[in-house]
């Protein structure tokens, strides 16, 4: 009887497991495929990104109000001074990262924002390493040498490849490496109280949002004021189907945080490292089958290159983790950034003669 109790509950956690991959891939992929569908009749990314920043702040709002009520419990609010000061530079880095990255879009395939994107674990490690999240080892050079070298032989002589497009992802790649690294720090201030990634989520969307203005207002503000699609519609079924299409995009951006945070707490950081290596792999095949997207000889091995450096990456956090006799707070960041996801998992001090418990974090930012 014990035995066949062990063998449903395997099945079960298995079963629910699968569940939650599919619901972080539905996600996740279904976001990519939106806004590059989005970009090809709507050419104004940055004002799609804010509405989105918008969506996601008001159904944050929305889940600490309902906590609210049911724990009796007043949430974080942190002061200006705080506010100015510790969240903003995070803040300000995130807005940039998902900016451009959704720019890219009027430009590049997805396979090639796909490809580019992953590279971002790259600048990640080097910023860890600058601000001394992580420690130089030879297995960390190992990990850089294969995602550059990868990144390289995805682009060389790529038939779709765009520059602007392909230094928009990259720029945004680079920022993101600096994003992470803040956002970690961010969350290490125990005294700030941002563990939630609820809380973590309504401080950040505002000053993302006035972070993106400025970039907005240079770059698409006189653009949509004369566009017919926006301010200057004359048809208002038009107007609210492009109204719908931009708000579905802030419910997968916010549905991607909350599979995300699922798919962690009922399984662990490392599930979700794994099951965002698989998603490359998906969005890639899909992008070829599905858009048309030129995929070389080359630039499949270029790419499985860089996931080999990926998947080195995350095997050694693994190894290290299980060394250490269990998780322990993050030194680094998460192991691949496309995720949108950085993850800590701390142990709050005990009596001597209590048991201590670990629970683990996240920061989920949005779509990219």
């Amino acid at each position: 009887m014990g035995k066949w109790a062990l063998d449903v509950a395997f099945v079960w956690k298995a079963v629910l497991t699968l569940g939650l991959v599919l619901l972080y891939y539905c996600f996740s992929i279904g976001i990519t495929f939106y806004n590059k569908w989005l970009t090809k009749s709507f050419h104004f990314p940055l004002f799609m990104t804010m509405l989105h920043l918008a969506v996601i702040f008001l159904f944050s709002a929305l889940s600490r109000a309902l906590v609210q009520c049911s724990s009796h419990r007043a949430r974080v609010v942190l002061s200006w001074t705080d506010y100015l000061r510790r969240v903003a530079p995070t803040a300000l880095a995130t807005a940039l990262d998902v900016g451009l990255s959704n720019w890219s879009f009027l430009y590049i395939t997805v396979s090639l924002y796909t490809m580019t994107k992953s590279s971002a674990v790259l600048f990640i490690l080097i910023f860890s390493l600058i601000f001394k999240l992580e420690e130089l080892r030879a297995a960390l050079v190992l990990v850089v040498l294969l995602i550059a070298g990868g990144l390289f032989m995805f682009t060389y002589k790529s038939t779709q490849f765009n520059v602007e497009g392909f230094a928009l992802v990259l720029g945004a790649s680079f920022i993101g490496g600096i994003r992470w690294t803040l956002t970690q720090m961010l969350l290490q201030k125990a005294e700030l109280g941002l563990q939630n990634p609820i809380d973590t989520m309504f401080h950040l969307q505002p000053l993302m949002f006035l972070g993106l203005f400025p970039l907005f207002a240079i770059f698409e503000g006189l653009h949509l004021s004369t566009s017919e699609k926006i301010f200057r519609f004359q048809d208002t079924g038009l107007l609210l189907r492009v109204l719908g299409s931009l708000f579905l995009g802030g419910i997968l951006a916010f549905g991607l945080g909350f599979s995300e945070f699922l798919l962690v707490s009922r399984t662990s950081s490392l599930t979700l490292s794994i099951a965002g290596i698989f998603k490359e792999v998906c969005t890639l095949l899909l992008a070829a089958h599905l858009l048309g997207d030129q995929i070389s000889l080359l630039n499949w091995l270029g790419f499985a290159l860089c996931l080999s450096g990926i998947s080195l990456h995350v095997a050694l956090k693994a190894l290290h983790s299980r060394g250490d006799g269990g998780p322990k707070p993050l030194k680094g960041l998460g192991s691949h950034p496309d995720l949108q996801l950085l993850l800590r998992s701390s142990r709050p001090e005990e009596d001597d003669n209590e048991e201590e418990e670990e629970e683990e974090y996240f920061v989920a930012q949005g779509q990219q």
